[in-house]
């Protein structure tokens, strides 16, 4: 790979000690892809935020004793915690400690303190066509798709060297030809009435990733009233049943006003149809057990919106969450301050729902809990909840968890 003299400058440490370990991990990641250079970014956000092992607190910390700053900005994705509710929380005191030990390497190298998987909602959006480097699986989707920006599937510890120089090896989806759709997925006598279920959404994002893998595929038959927070789930799923980076969606998302545009003017290599039934079956799937009744209520899998938080509130309407159950609500530090200077906040909690911030539902301390089941409105959260929790999940709509959670034994409807 091709480097100018500006970057062997640095790769040769004129710039300090992190910044040449920066650059020779990207000069190395673009050998393996076969890039031919180096292409700035404007913004990066950093997937490796959650404490799982010591190595993700060792990396960060070496970059930031060697002195290492962003040159870009750059956002955070959740913590393992709530930073500022942990008490709250249940955090046990190792996680507390090294959850605050990442917390402040990135806030010494020049982060933003953002701790959201949704930055596309709150803080740095890049427009179409924008070059970035972002972790996070729902956000990567969701910039290549919906917002048309480009970026790869960047990895953790990678993202913290892009971060440092500004710029990425150019393969994969920042180059227009692995843009190209290969394959064209048809819905084919769904009825219009199902999409008054925003449920559906996720369901077929999931089905789209379990199809696409790690190819990028165009899905028609999608109404143009798709809400953004449709659009989101959608996102989360396909990139959790599946390594989708991009999907295009047809006439609705940037890249995909035609079929002729998702496919760069060439027939689709594979065409799959998808019926009413098989959307039935996937929105079965995504429940991991028949339970009776669930004690946890998850939502903001990815972190919830400003809009999601009034259809949530809508929903309540003022009625009161069961005393069985805990309802969790995880939301961006900016989302939660419009809640609460607008008297939602207080709504919410009157109503028994607990909101947090910064962290993650699938990260939460199991030793400090003791659930037995969980519900959520995220295909993401329930295809991820039996593996990563241990918790049998159930899948349902928004008002499907809102109606479990105040009669205190399960209701779940079909989406169709």
């Amino acid at each position: 790979m091709h480097l100018t003299d500006g970057e062997r400058a640095v790769l040769d440490g004129q710039a300090g000690d992190a910044a040449s370990l920066a650059m020779s991990v990207l000069r190395d990641i673009g050998a393996v892809f076969g890039a031919k250079r180096l292409i700035s970014v404007s913004q990066v956000h950093i997937d490796t935020t959650l404490y799982m092992v010591d190595a993700g607190v060792d990396f960060a910390e070496k970059m930031a004793d060697m002195g290492g700053q962003f040159t870009v900005p750059t956002s955070l994705n959740p913590s393992a915690i709530d930073l500022i509710r942990w008490k709250e929380y249940r955090t046990p005191p190792d996680l507390l400690e090294n959850s605050r030990w990442i917390e402040a390497a990135y806030l010494r190298m020049g982060a933003a303190p953002t701790w959201t998987c949704t930055p596309y909602q709150h803080g740095l959006i890049p427009r179409f066509g924008e070059q970035i480097a972002w972790g996070e699986s729902n956000a990567i989707a969701f910039a290549n798709s919906v917002l048309g920006a480009r970026t790869n599937r960047y990895a953790d510890l990678m993202d913290i060297c892009a971060a440092i120089i500004g710029k990425v090896p150019e393969f994969g989806l920042h180059l227009t030809e692995n843009r190209r759709a290969e394959i064209l997925i048809q819905l084919i006598d769904v009825p219009e009435k199902c999409f008054e279920n925003t449920a559906i959404y996720p369901v077929l994002g999931y089905l789209l990733g379990e199809i696409a893998g790690d190819t990028v595929a165009a899905i028609d038959g999608i109404p143009n009233r798709i809400p953004v927070s449709g659009l989101k789930a959608f996102s989360a799923a396909a990139a959790s049943s599946g390594a989708v980076g991009l999907f295009h969606m047809i006439c609705i998302t940037p890249e995909a006003q035609t079929t002729e545009m998702c496919f760069q003017d060439r027939p689709p290599k594979q065409v799959v149809d998808i019926c009413f039934h098989q959307i039935q079956d996937a929105a079965e799937r995504l429940s991991s057990a028949a339970v009776p009744a669930v004690d946890l209520i998850a939502l903001g899998c990815p972190h919830y919106s400003f809009p999601e938080f009034m259809d949530l509130i809508r929903l309540l309407d003022g009625r009161r969450i069961g005393g069985s159950v805990e309802f969790w609500v995880f939301t961006s530090r900016s989302a939660y301050a419009w809640i609460r200077d607008c008297g939602m906040l207080k709504r919410l909690t009157d109503s028994g729902v607990t909101v947090f911030t910064d962290g993650c539902p699938l990260q939460y301390p199991g030793q400090s809990w003791k659930f037995s089941a969980a519900m959520t409105d995220s295909a993401k959260f329930a295809s991820y909840c039996f593996s990563q929790t241990g918790l049998a999940c159930v899948f349902g709509s928004l008002s499907d968890c809102v109606e479990t959670a105040v009669s205190g034994g399960r209701v779940r409807r079909s989406i169709l």
